[in-house]
């Protein structure tokens, strides 16, 4: 006999565990999203949670499409937090069974990405700047993200929450927060230390406060710059340069990890600058040589250029 708990009350006390076990907050908002709307949809149909079945799921997912438009990796991003909630509420003894368990879309084919030469690459970071002064001013700051998010292949939440004091100028090393609050050390080039630099000196007078714990990419109002800003900042600076190319942050980041691999051959080295899932924080700070790391960066690295020449 399953125990009876009212489910609103169950996603809590799920997120709260999701809490404690260092899930990062964009990851917990998604599963509070994705979970509360399946819980409102069973609500409206006045259907409680332990008489849910894959019909009901099927219904849910048709309901979503029909609705939302939703893409198969949304629908299945979806389906994995319900798939997990509801996981946890059977190993709880709040459900006797888990209808979501083998509930599973056809996955569709993913494609790979796409990428950009590195000429393109240099053409867009490479732009006259804009005659009006308000329109150079940002993109000072914009060509910043872009030569960090290339330089560095970070996620588009690392280098929206990039803070100044994750930035070290003299060793050229960055601090990254990623998945999971997981801790990396990424090198970046000169590039991008010239950049970023540039777009400091402009910083105090949008901001004030000149604090470690600032946000590095900010709006002229010295508000955080939104992740959605980002996202079309950099659509529009490919844009302002004319190049023929829907430039979005991942991009640029699948762009640093193949031109790396290309010029390295080190899969080792890409992956601790990516920080992939399978590296732990432990791991991290025990079994990385930085000095490598950076050896490889400089070698491989088409905007690295560490050395003066």
């Amino acid at each position: 006999m399953s125990k009876v708990f009212d489910p609103q009350i169950l996603l809590g006390m799920w997120l709260k565990e999701r809490k404690i076990q260092n899930q990062s907050e964009h990851t917990l908002l998604a599963y509070e999203r994705d979970v509360s709307d399946f819980l409102q949809f069973c609500t409206i149909r006045n259907l409680p949670l332990h008489d849910v079945e894959k019909s009901d799921l099927r219904e849910f997912v048709a309901y979503k499409v029909e609705q939302f438009q939703l893409s198969p990796s949304s629908l299945q991003r979806m389906l994995s937090s319900i798939r997990q909630f509801m996981k946890w509420a059977e190993q709880g003894d709040y459900l006797s069974f888990n209808p979501a368990d083998d509930f599973q879309l056809k996955r569709q084919s993913r494609p790979l990405p796409g990428l950009v030469d590195i000429e393109t690459i240099k053409q867009i970071m490479e732009q006259p700047e804009p005659e009006s002064e308000t329109q150079r001013q940002l993109w000072i700051r914009d060509k910043a993200i872009l030569e960090l998010l290339y330089s560095s292949g970070l996620r588009l939440a690392e280098v929206q929450g990039l803070t100044i004091r994750d930035i070290d100028f003299n060793r050229q090393l960055l601090r990254i927060t990623g998945k999971g609050n997981k801790t990396r050390i990424v090198p970046f080039g000169s590039k991008a230390k010239e950049a970023v630099m540039h777009w400091l000196q402009l910083y105090p007078a949008w901001h004030g406060d000149f604090v470690p714990e600032a946000q590095v990419f900010i709006t002229q109002k010295g508000n955080p710059l939104g992740v959605r800003q980002i996202e079309n900042r950099v659509k529009f600076q490919a844009q302002r340069a004319g190049v023929n190319v829907d430039l979005h942050p991942h991009l640029l980041r699948h762009c640093f990890a193949s031109h790396m691999l290309s010029n390295s051959g080190d899969l080792r080295a890409v992956q601790e600058m990516l920080g992939h899932s399978n590296l732990t924080t432990t791991q991290i700070y025990t079994h990385v040589d930085f000095d490598r790391l950076a050896q490889v960066y400089d070698q491989a690295h088409p905007r690295a250029q560490h050395k003066d020449s």
